[in-house]
């Protein structure tokens, strides 16, 4: 059985509710999707006070392949 789901009106700055429809248009999703996403990814950032682990991962990925080059930046 799928979740239930809830209707609710909002308003948003329309370069950002144009960018996420041109979002899932892109990826073939609904936009209810890209806003269940986003209030997920919301909640969790808040829940936990830190980056979610793939951003961590994506964090350490980068910093393991691109150190030397972070290192010259910094100076």
């Amino acid at each position: 059985m799928p979740p239930s789901r809830e209707k609710f009106a909002t308003q948003a700055r329309t370069e950002l509710l144009t960018a996420v429809r041109e979002l899932a248009e892109k990826e073939g999703r609904q936009l209810q999707s890209l806003v269940d996403e986003a209030f997920e990814d919301l909640i969790e950032k808040h829940r936990n006070g830190r980056p979610r682990a793939q951003v961590i991962g994506a964090y350490l990925a980068s910093h393991e392949r691109f150190a030397e080059l972070y290192k010259k930046l910094a100076k």
